[in-house]
């Protein structure tokens, strides 16, 4: 019983630390979008662009921006 009992423990013990890994590494990716977006242009200021549309946008708007530096 005391070894099934341990067992138990153990499992739950590598559950909550993978929960809190996956929890930190969430935030820190959303810290890192978060960062992106206050150096990305957005129009209105106060729309929050969703994590797909700030990767996109980033994307566009650095080639837009290499576009430019190409031409000039």
């Amino acid at each position: 019983a005391r070894t099934a009992e341990t067992a138990q423990r153990i499992k739950r013990s590598r559950r909550l630390k993978a929960n809190n890994r996956e929890r930190n590494r969430m935030h820190n990716l959303n810290a890192a979008l978060d960062a992106l977006r206050d150096v990305l242009p957005t129009f209105p200021e106060d729309a929050k662009l969703t994590k797909i549309e700030t990767l996109r946008f980033a994307h566009n708007y650095i080639w837009a921006l290499t576009e430019t530096l190409r031409l000039a």
